[in-house]
Formats: structure tokens, sequence, C-alpha cells
């Protein structure tokens, strides 16, 4: 895998249902890198921190190649990387093959897959249409949220490469599906509440259901 692009924001005023609301969600590509530290990106905008930032939601990756299925969506858009809230914007990530636990190196800094992507409204907003919600929700493109392991610095064309492998943990695809699918088992459910790197946000969300 290789970072695209590195993206980080200011926090930005948005009017939403009549009210004003503070978001860092817009995010765009800084040429020299983003330095990773442990609770969030240092100089990124992180209004919300019940939801983003934190140990395990210190940084937001999202696959490239997911790019062209929502521009044929939203073509209207004024697209940039960066455009779903990411911090790096990654080749070849895959949710589908991705691990909790898993831990990879990348630039300087070393990372540990978290869980996935929740959606809000302020990506609704970003999209200028509430639809991509459900659409985000039904799809397997979530992105991964990560542990900065080592804090260190980012840039474009760096390797992400993995150091410790995960095999019996659960893929980012398959928690995304128990956060969702009403349709689960409790065995499956179980399975994925048993994995010791999940993290406790996503545990408790996955919890409700049962």
């Amino acid at each position: 895998m290789k970072v695209i692009a590195t993206n980080i924001s200011e926090t930005k005023e948005i009017l939403y249902r009549g009210k004003i609301v503070k978001t860092g969600i817009y995010k765009y590509p800084v040429k020299e890198g983003i330095y990773l530290e442990a609770e969030d990106v240092k100089g990124d905008s992180v209004v919300d921190r019940r939801y983003h930032g934190g140990v395990d939601k210190a940084c937001y990756l999202y696959g490239v190649q997911s790019y062209p299925i929502w521009k044929e969506q939203y073509p209207n858009l004024d697209w940039s990387y960066g455009m779903f809230g990411e911090n790096l914007t990654i080749l070849g990530l895959d949710e589908r093959i991705l691990k909790i636990g898993e831990q990879y190196s990348i630039g300087d800094a070393i990372i540990e897959i978290s869980q996935p992507r929740q959606p809000c409204f302020k990506l609704g907003v970003r999209f200028e249409s509430q639809t991509i919600i459900k659409k985000f929700i039904n799809s397997t493109y979530s992105g991964i949220y990560v542990r900065v392991i080592k804090n260190g610095l980012v840039k474009s064309n760096d390797i992400m490469e993995r150091i410790l492998d995960k095999p019996e943990n659960p893929t980012i695809a398959e928690v995304f599906n128990c956060l969702y699918n009403q349709e689960l088992k409790r065995s499956q459910i179980e399975k994925v509440l048993n994995c010791e790197e999940l993290a406790e946000s996503a545990k408790k969300d996955i919890e409700r259901r049962l």
C-alpha cells in the first residue's frame, strides 16, 4: 500500500438544520506531509472528541480506489483527496482484507488498526446530501481508524507495510457488518466482540445489538 495524499483541516462552521455546527471534516491535501501523534494528527482540527481523535481514533485512512465509485454517484461535487475526512488517502487499502490489530509501518510512524469509520451527518454535509450516509453504510468502503504506536511524519508516496499480522482477528469489513447488518447471528457478533484489539467504542455499539 502507498500514501497518495496527506490531509488536514481547520475548524469550519456550517449551517445544519438551522444551527451553526463546527466540524473538521473539510480536509485537504498538504504537501509537507502530516505528523501522527498518540491521540490525533498534529495541526489537524478535531472538533468533537466523543467521536473523533483519542488513542483508538488517532488517524483515519481511506482507500483511493473507492473514490471513482463515489464520484460516479456524486459527480457535481468539488472533488479532492480528504473528501471523506481522511488524514491519509491510501492506494491499495482493502477493508475486506485488513484486520483489527494488524500493525503497519508508514513513513516514520507505526500504526495499529482499531476499527472502521461510522459515518455521521457531517459526511452528508461534505457531500451536500445526506443520502451518502445510507450508501456508505451499505458499502464495504468504511476506511479505517488506527492507533499510533510510534509517532512520526508521513508523506505522499510513503509505503504502508505490515509488520504484525493478526490472522485470527476479524477484518474491518466484518466489524462494519456487525455494526449495521440486522440479520447477523449472535455467534457472528460474539466472535467480533472477542477481539481484544477492537476499539472499545465499536464494541459498545455492537454490544447494544445483543
